[in-house]
């Protein structure tokens, strides 16, 4: 059997893009998962059934550049920057009461098919094990209820595909690992990327653009 690499290692993998993780039938303990999810760079692919990779540490991509829109810090700013992302590109102007209204109606679709709705709930098999790898879903249930529940790629991953939404998320390029001063942004996780192509199903939707700050707020790149 391979010896179990060091924290360290694991690091050194998430900084290069390279980390890989399998799931297993008991639980094991390891810092590599919370690292991807807290930074909000992970993303999980079904390449295959039981492998997923996290999406973190330096791409090949370049900055690009957009105008910041400030999004409020209420607990609800992942919601909140992704129905105004929706308003703007509809040429839609939301005041504060409907931003926050459709904010949580965001956050309560994502109750109800994840918690409530036992036939849709399997069509979300990503979401529900991005969750289930920190906490139990009963308690996710829960805490999703309340109004200052922070949303982050496990619900990026549910609306993305129930709104038909693609969805990039970005750092600001001097955060990211190889980013140096500059004043761009890296994208580092992309959702629903299918919806952003016309097909029989519907037209192309334009991309929504959150910005991630590395302190656990979401802001909106137009």
């Amino acid at each position: 059997m391979a010896a179990k690499p060091s924290n360290g290692v694991i690091l050194e993998q998430l900084r290069n893009g390279v980390a890989e993780f399998e799931l297993v039938s008991s639980p094991v303990t390891s810092i590599s998962i919370n690292v991807c999810r807290n930074a909000m760079q992970s993303i999980f692919t079904t390449e295959n059934a039981h492998r997923f990779f996290a999406r973190i540490g330096p791409t090949m991509r370049k900055a690009e550049s957009f105008r910041v829109h400030k999004i409020t810090g209420d607990g609800r700013c992942m919601f909140r920057a992704l129905v105004k992302g929706m308003a703007i590109n509809k040429s839609v102007t939301l005041g504060p009461r409907e931003e926050r209204e459709n904010a949580d109606e965001l956050r309560m679709a994502i109750k109800e098919v994840l918690c409530d709705n036992d036939k849709e709930r399997h069509q979300y098999e990503e979401a529900l094990i991005a969750i289930t790898v920190e906490e139990s879903l009963k308690r996710y249930c829960q805490r999703i209820g309340r109004p200052d529940f922070w949303g982050g790629e496990s619900e990026l991953l549910v609306l993305s595909k129930l709104c038909r939404q693609p969805i990039v998320v970005y750092l600001p390029e001097h955060e990211h690992m190889h980013g140096g001063n500059g004043s761009g942004f890296i994208p580092i996780a992309e959702y629903g990327a299918e919806f952003g192509k016309g097909s029989r199903k519907g037209k192309a939707k334009k991309i929504v653009r959150l910005l991630y700050s590395g302190r656990n707020h979401y802001d909106l790149l137009v």
